[in-house]
């Protein structure tokens, strides 16, 4: 006869993670923990409280402080009352009570437990601008010592200023009189070497034949092409660079032309023609597909760089032409003329990808002059008047578009003729 034993089996658990409970914030009944009560002092003691309650805070586009410019029409109008923008200082307005506390004088006054006191003392309460606990150590003396110092208040008196359309006139002239008057070749110097001089100075104008064109700068991580650094390429200065889109990615394709003297043929064509001007017989000029480049940085806004052209000044015989094929512009004068820059770019080549699908891509581009459309033309005019229409800023509003005469239905003419 067997008998069979059976036995219980505990089952047991080891910790493997310990994690100890941190011990209460406030001791309980009967127990005696050790608490530093200096920790509830502390300002990150009310951080978690301050952070899940949000402020009742609206706070409109003007901050709560709007301001109504209609009300002073001398802002506006020419030879209006502006005795409410310049008061008289010897018949100045009566002062909101309200108001008073803002023309006391900080230093001499101190805050107890939210309320002004008197006059401060050496020993009494630092003012709000020596905080001590709020300032660095490195700080306090220098503080110390200017605090107890005697300050002499000075009374700045205060300027009536001109806003009117001949007082801005008279001040714009005026900060043309270090260049006019009293301007001298001998006094200038280079800012780091001051053995430089100038040897002549150019009246700083805009480029009114190029201006309504758009230019961008274009810089490669490598040369484009497929010569070497050290050979001479004429095909450089006459590339297409075509904007490419796929379905995730916009790049740009580059062509060239195939021999440098289907380039040197276009150059010689171009600079033989007036501006915007087609020839009759033309012969079209072949570029072909190099390669992709993608943007690596792009600078949309770029404030600081121009093309700049120095002009000696044309004469009357370098605008003749002995055919009278073409009108001539006047002559013009002599100036360093300027064109700001529109945007750079960084160009590096493209990783090739044999299964990207492009939307429309082009092995080959045959290129001739083609005249402009009525549309080109009219944003051509409209950029032009910029710089040849004295009357631009007027005849804008504050957002830059052209006022329409509401009897005519049409914008104000450009004047063509004057430029500044």
């Amino acid at each position: 006869m067997s008998v069979k034993k059976s036995a219980k089996l505990d089952l047991l658990v080891r910790v493997r993670y310990s994690n100890p409970l941190p011990p209460p914030p406030c001791p309980p009944k009967l127990l005696d923990i050790p608490t530093n009560p200096m920790r509830y002092a502390r300002p990150e003691f009310l951080d978690a409280v301050a952070g899940e309650l949000p402020l009742p805070m609206i706070v409109d586009a003007e901050c709560g402080m709007p301001l109504d410019l209609g009300h002073w029409e001398s802002l506006w109008e020419d030879g209006a009352d502006d005795s409410k923008i310049n008061p008289d200082p010897h018949n100045l307005p009566p002062l909101d009570p309200k108001d008073a506390f803002l023309l006391a004088d900080p230093s001499s006054s101190t805050f107890a437990n939210g309320h002004q006191s008197g006059p401060a003392t050496p020993a009494s309460a630092p003012s709000i601008g020596s905080v001590t606990w709020l300032r660095k150590t490195e700080y306090l003396s220098r503080d110390n010592s200017q605090r107890f110092g005697v300050q002499e208040v000075k009374h700045v008196p205060t300027a009536i200023v001109d806003v009117s359309r001949n007082a801005q006139l008279a001040a714009v002239e005026a900060s043309f009189k270090a260049c006019n008057d009293d301007f001298s070749l001998e006094t200038i110097r280079h800012p780091n070497n001051p053995r430089l001089t100038a040897v002549e100075s150019y009246p700083v104008l805009p480029d009114a034949d190029i201006w309504a064109n758009q230019y961008d700068l274009f810089r490669f991580t490598e040369r484009p092409g497929d010569r070497p650094n050290d050979v001479e390429d004429e095909r450089l200065d006459c590339a297409i660079l075509r904007p490419m889109r796929t379905e995730y990615d916009s790049f740009l394709a580059y062509y060239l032309t195939k021999d440098d003297s289907d380039a040197l043929d276009m150059k010689q064509a171009r600079a033989s023609l007036q501006p915007y001007e087609v020839p009759e017989e033309q012969e079209e000029t072949i570029f072909r597909f190099v390669r992709d480049y993608e943007t690596v940085k792009v600078e949309q806004e770029v404030p600081n760089e121009f093309l700049l052209v120095l002009n000696d000044g044309d004469s009357e015989q370098d605008n003749d032409d002995p055919f009278g094929e073409h009108i001539k512009p006047p002559p013009r004068e002599k100036a360093a003329y300027y064109k700001n820059i529109e945007r750079k770019m960084l160009l590096k080549k493209k990783r090739q990808n044999a299964y990207e699908q492009y939307d429309d891509k082009w092995e080959v581009i045959r290129v001739k002059y083609a005249p402009m459309s009525k549309e080109e033309e009219e944003e051509r005019q409209d950029a032009l008047a910029e710089v040849a229409d004295p009357m631009y800023l007027f005849n804008r509003d504050a957002d830059g578009e052209v006022e329409v005469d509401d009897t005519t239905g049409a914008a104000p003419p450009i004047n063509s003729q004057s430029i500044f």
